[in-house]
């Protein structure tokens, strides 16, 4: 690892909601914050997080007090957006070079490409999907220190 990791907006949303937090995903963002990992991530990442906790509130699968906290939560993890335009450029090709229909997963990969680290995401089918495609990408829910 070179002291960077980058995340996904499911992964953010395994440490701010109750119903998905696990043991494994809480133990990753405590040893990064340890060890000093600085966390990035793709443009599509705010919006997304931003989307999720408006839409749980909505449904009423989380309290409005609840949906506040998480996004105040969420405002104060301090997560650096790589907006480059070659973000756009290597997720287009990525989401072509594996044949998928849309690019918004790819913009997470193409970051930890161009910035050299490990992808880690919650989305388990994103990761079977892949997993023996792209070695950098590492599925949180899987972590074990």
């Amino acid at each position: 690892m070179n002291g960077r990791v980058c995340i996904d907006a499911s992964l953010a949303l395994s440490w701010l909601l109750p119903r998905e937090r696990n043991e494994a995903t809480d133990t990753l963002i405590l040893q990064w914050h340890a060890q000093g990992i600085k966390l990035i991530t793709a443009p599509l990442f705010h919006a997304e997080v931003t989307s999720v906790l408006r839409e749980q509130v909505y449904h009423k699968k989380l309290l409005p007090q609840e949906g506040e906290q998480a996004f105040v939560t969420f405002l104060q993890l301090a997560v650096e957006t790589i907006n480059e335009q070659a973000v756009y450029t290597l997720a287009w090709e990525l989401a072509k070079k594996f044949n998928l229909p849309r690019a918004y997963d790819m913009q997470y990969l193409a970051v930890a490409e161009l910035k050299d680290c490990e992808f880690w995401t919650n989305d388990r089918r994103l990761v079977n999907s892949l997993q023996d495609k792209v070695p950098r990408l590492k599925l949180a829910g899987d972590y074990r220190p």
